[in-house]
């Protein structure tokens, strides 16, 4: 047995363990925060993200937006999305893509293709699909880096509870949403915002056109939009206003 001189140094120093390990499991990423000089910014999806990582998508936006307002704070902006990918497609390939590249910031936009790819019995279960979510939170805090959750946004541009996945869509970003609450992450409730803007922008109930091409990918105002909504959830204030 340690002498007793020994034992209270050890008791600090268990207590002071204890205290940082229950600080780093409590860590709260839901308080926006503008970004840290150095930062390094993963956006993690599918084709939605992969796509908007090339001309004037929202990645290339965010990217655009980070040099300019805040110039010497060295940000880097990373896409990568995947056609086509769910989130259990994000588990395989999370160290290749994202904790290889010592991200500061994971902002992860999924959710389409585990809906969707249901009308081929391909999608994602909803178990599997909180589960998944609750995994790639917890191996990206394991390294240090702060995660941004974002619901699915849209499948069909008509009025809420028209479009045929309607349904699926809240039930899943409702996943997302309690994720995000149980976990603290931060939140950009896409979903939310899309409907509420659809509401008033697309009154003539169009299946596409307001802010996709296809009534899933982005069109230049989907991209716009989507990086404003980005640009808000990582702190970043937006001057332009959101698309009309």
């Amino acid at each position: 047995m340690l002498p007793p001189t020994m034992l209270k140094p050890l008791h600090v120093a268990f207590a002071a363990l204890v205290a940082m390990t229950t600080t780093l499991a409590t860590a709260d990423d839901a308080e926006i925060r503008p970004p840290a000089k150095g930062e390094r910014i993963v956006f993690l999806g599918d084709s939605i993200t992969q796509a908007g990582d090339k001309g004037r998508g929202y990645v290339v936006l965010v990217r655009e937006a980070m040099a300019k307002e805040l110039p010497d704070a060295g940000i880097e902006v990373i896409g990568a999305g995947i056609s086509g990918h769910k989130v259990p497609n994000l588990e395989s390939r999370l160290d290749r893509d994202v904790l290889e590249k010592k991200p500061t910031t994971v902002v992860i936009y999924i959710g389409i293709n585990d809906v969707w790819h249901s009308k081929g019995g391909k999608g994602t279960p909803k178990d599997l699909f909180e589960k998944g979510l609750r995994s790639l939170v917890e191996r990206i805090r394991a390294v240090g880096s702060r995660v941004i959750l974002c619901t699915p946004s849209v499948i069909g541009e008509k009025a809420t509870g028209k479009n045929p996945l309607d349904t699926m869509l809240d039930e899943y970003s409702d996943i997302t949403r309690k994720v995000a609450a149980d976990m603290k992450t931060g939140l950009v409730d896409l979903r939310k915002t899309f409907v509420d803007h659809l509401a008033k922008a697309n009154p003539d109930g169009n299946e596409k056109g307001t802010l996709t091409g296809d009534g899933v990918h982005l069109n230049a105002d989907g991209n716009r939009f989507v990086a404003d909504r980005m640009l808000e959830g990582l702190g970043v204030a937006v001057d332009a206003p959101a698309a009309p």
